[in-house]
């Protein structure tokens, strides 16, 4: 052997245990919980398939179509994303039952979006305790950014607070002289919108003439309606899960209650869940906020991304809805979820799916309205912070306004 082909010989080997040596280091730096390893990822899920919420029951629906897409193109980072969601009928006691199950037994890696804001509450400091990621929370309760308080929990929807400031500076500059009648649900949910709301109106509260909550477990709100009808208010906000709102939409046309505003709170805003169960011509003139890219609004037919979003459901989940908004819910948290995977990397630990979750920075976001980003940081667990108000022509919602937030 020559002497140059001796030192190549001697370099080539060098290499290649460098190499190894390289590739060593690189598998022992993979780390992993309890619901991940090389292959796998398992991911928890509650939602109200039964029960007085059953409408948002098509969110794990889609969830579970985002997740077999994500898989058919190889899964994320290598691994396939295993998705296992399960029903609490919108009962806390049912929704503990099940965090305990998914943390458990099933041994998942996380929760993510389970749905609901007395849900969340029941299994809140039970996340927390375990040190398990209560992640991306399906409901805007003000609670969910507590990073101090609550490393573990986080949510993604613009806070219900926020929101009621919104309808209520709409309001202060739309209707001064506003009679205002009010239906809320009768938990953190409902009185979350409610504080912001009458934050956002300040001394005007007092035009508040009228303020009733209906329990979850009513059959109907009837009779809060034709009460809130008798109190003479002429502008109404209508905090309610999607049942209660189709009801209450509807009740108001049959009563006769002629309203110069009606405030429906973006979570009963889908147009196929609530809407047309409502009646469309009942929900002429309704306003709420909007942050996501509404399916039956026009504007988007020849959208890129909105066509992505129609091509995903058709493909995957053929028996959807496509006017119904809760599936583009299930596509945003859906993508951001896959997005924290993503930045984990090989480093499938807990404590690094919250510093994944907590350093976010997505701009031009699939499905969300322009102007409208996913942004986290570690004091800031509030990934959505703007919204645009709209209002229903009768048969889909047109933005109008600057977009609010920050």
């Amino acid at each position: 052997m020559t002497s140059a082909r001796r030192n190549f010989v001697i370099r080539a080997t060098a290499v290649a245990f460098a190499a190894a040596a390289l590739s060593g280091a690189a598998l022992a730096q993979k780390k992993y919980d309890t619901g991940a390893d090389d292959k796998e990822i398992k991911i928890g899920n509650i939602m109200p398939y039964s029960g007085p919420a059953s409408a948002y029951g098509v969110i794990g629906k889609a969830m579970q179509a985002y997740f077999d897409m994500v898989n058919a193109q190889g899964g994320i980072n290598g691994r396939k994303v295993k998705f296992i969601s399960v029903d609490d009928g919108y009962n806390p006691a049912k929704t503990v039952e099940q965090a305990r199950k998914l943390v458990e037994e099933e041994e998942v890696l996380l929760v993510f979006a389970p749905l609901g804001t007395p849900p969340n509450s029941a299994i809140h400091k039970y996340m927390n305790q375990k040190k398990v990621p209560q992640l991306f929370v399906a409901t805007g309760a003000a609670k969910w950014g507590d990073p101090k308080n609550f490393p573990w929990t986080m949510g993604w929807q613009p806070p219900y607070t926020g929101e009621g400031r919104i309808y209520a500076q709409h309001l202060l500059e739309s209707f001064p002289n506003a009679k205002i009648g009010i239906l809320y649900q009768n938990d953190d949910y409902g009185k979350d919108y409610l504080k912001g709301f009458e934050e956002g109106l300040g001394a005007k509260t007092s035009q508040i003439v009228s303020k009733v909550s209906y329990e979850v477990t009513d059959p109907t709100v009837d009779s809060q309606m034709v009460s809130l009808k008798n109190s003479g208010a002429n502008v109404f906000f209508n905090i309610t899960t999607p049942k209660f709102a189709a009801q209450a939409i509807k009740k108001a046309a049959e009563i006769g209650w002629k309203l110069d505003a009606h405030y429906l709170n973006s979570v009963s805003a889908s147009v196929g869940s609530v809407l047309k169960p409502a009646g469309l011509d009942n929900s002429v003139g309704l306003i709420t906020t909007q942050y996501l890219k509404d399916p039956t609004d026009p504007a988007w037919v020849n959208d890129a991304d909105f066509k992505a979003w129609t091509d995903w459901m058709k493909k995957y989940y053929p028996g959807g809805d496509l006017t119904n908004a809760f599936n583009v819910t299930a596509w945003t948290h859906a993508l951001t979820m896959a997005q924290v995977l993503r930045q984990c990397g090989d480093n499938l630990t807990r404590e690094n799916v919250m510093r994944q979750a907590a350093n976010l920075n997505m701009q031009n976001v699939p499905m969300l309205l322009p102007g409208v980003e996913i942004k986290t940081g570690p004091d800031d667990f509030y990934p959505v912070e703007k919204e645009q108000l709209s209002k229903f022509d009768g048969k889909t919602w047109v933005r109008f306004g600057k977009v609010y937030g920050k």
